[in-house]
């Protein structure tokens, strides 16, 4: 089901986004590649002294590679769902009119993304034209009624990947982009240090975002005698028809601007 809407085309009216949070970062030194300048090597320290965690809400829209994210010391649910409501408002605002249908083909298309469900939630009685579908883990925080209750009143329909199934969740492999772009190399000492530079790559990122088509197991079988070149992402069965360019330096621009 959810290899499906990753192949939707976004002209049948539905939009697909994904949804994920990732973290804890601790204060400590990261290995990798880091920027500094010529002459002057990064050195690390062989001892740190912890002082808090961050992490990092993050909404993906796999079609344009855009993706939202929102640093924060806390993931509970009134924060995440406050955060997930107002974007994905903006959103689904921001989607062209739906095409208006009556209630039994209007409800049809809901049961239709739901039919190969064993455990399905019940459908609000009245239900809005179905515009955006969430791909989202399958947490017991995604899943409280009032918010599952709110995605359906705004047309919004959550898609829960399986237990071990979070590689069908692509927002998985911009987080692991972005992180290694935010931390590689560095050593943050401050909880903000972290989510400044998680959201300063992210703008970066979104400048010239790069779009993922879905390349899972599935679609690498039914396509393996397609030429066209598709590059591998970690994290999740995304993959891109270009490949994703180290940027290291534009952190440094970024956070110097």
């Amino acid at each position: 089901m959810i290899e499906r809407a990753y192949g939707l085309s976004e002209q049948s009216g539905l939009a697909v986004w994904t949804e994920d949070e990732a973290g804890p970062y601790r204060t400590q030194p990261y290995q990798g590649k880091d920027w500094h300048p010529q002459g002057e090597p990064l050195k690390q320290p062989h001892e740190y002294f912890p002082n808090g965690t961050a992490k990092i809400m993050t909404l993906f829209h796999p079609s344009d590679g855009n993706v939202r994210i929102k640093g924060t010391l806390s993931t509970a649910n009134p924060v995440l769902h406050a955060w997930l409501e107002e974007n994905l408002s903006e959103i689904v605002d921001a989607l062209p009119p739906a095409t208006t249908l009556n209630s039994e083909d209007n409800r049809a298309i809901w049961e239709s993304w739901r039919q190969d469900l064993t455990v399905k939630f019940t459908l609000p009685e009245t239900l809005p034209p179905l515009r955006l579908l969430l791909v989202c883990d399958n947490l017991a925080g995604h899943k409280t009624p009032a918010f599952v209750l709110w995605l359906c009143e705004h047309g919004i329909l959550p898609l829960y990947t399986p237990l071990g199934g979070s590689w069908l969740n692509m927002a998985e492999s911009i987080q692991k982009i972005l992180k290694h772009r935010a931390l590689d190399g560095q050593h943050p000492t401050k909880p903000q240090q972290i989510i400044d530079n998680f959201e300063a790559v992210a703008r970066v990122w979104n400048r010239a975002p790069t779009p993922f088509v879905w390349g899972g197991k599935r679609a690498r079988r039914r396509q393996q005698a397609r030429l066209r070149k598709r590059y591998q992402l970690p994290a999740s069965g995304a993959c891109t028809y270009q490949p994703v360019r180290s940027r290291p330096s534009l952190l440094q621009k970024c956070l110097c601007a």
